[in-house]
């Protein structure tokens, strides 16, 4: 995806979208990963593509073979669906989680009523009593589009800062 200095997108687009992003964050903060659910398309493709490290200057370190997900709304709807079950030990106790959302940019997308949306995030995480905390950071490249007078996430693809994971497990949601 790629991504331009200016943008042509009115204001009042920008507010919807960057409140939309927001909206999304309280909800996968407050565990409302139901609601979070409405707010994908149903052709969602969602992924988080490995990042390699690799010498050279300039050398595109993101792995196009290797991700740590690649998911659809069908398979997120699963693991969603699973967080509500006895089974899913990982969550119990239940984490808690902040999503941070910044550096919001827009432009218009490829389609009507599509725009392209990146923006930087700061997961932190923390479990049970222990000390320490998780975090992930980096950049999400998403998709959003406008069906029926509701905002709806076509596609993110999360690139992370990280090339190792510090999280105990990748049970988050970004």
């Amino acid at each position: 995806m790629s991504f331009s200095v200016s943008s042509q997108v009115s204001l009042e687009i920008k507010d919807q979208i960057t409140n939309f992003l927001y909206q999304e964050s309280f909800f996968l903060d407050n565990r409302k990963y139901k609601e979070w659910l409405e707010l994908l398309s149903d052709d969602l493709n969602y992924v988080m593509p490995m990042r390699e490290t690799k010498e050279g200057v300039n050398v595109d370190n993101i792995s196009e073979d290797s991700a740590f997900f690649d998911e659809t709304k069908a398979s997120l709807r699963t693991r969603v669906n699973r967080l509500y079950t006895k089974s899913a030990w990982v969550e119990n106790p239940s984490t808690r989680q902040r999503h941070f959302v910044s550096n919001v940019f827009i432009e218009l997308g490829d389609k009507t009523d599509e725009y392209k949306v990146r923006s930087y995030f700061l997961y932190k995480r923390s479990r049970g009593s222990m000390v320490e905390t998780e975090e992930m950071f980096g950049q999400r490249d998403d998709v959003v589009r406008l069906i029926e007078g509701e905002w709806k996430l076509v596609s993110r693809r999360i690139l992370p800062d990280q090339t190792v994971m510090s999280t105990m497990n990748m049970s988050m949601l970004l």
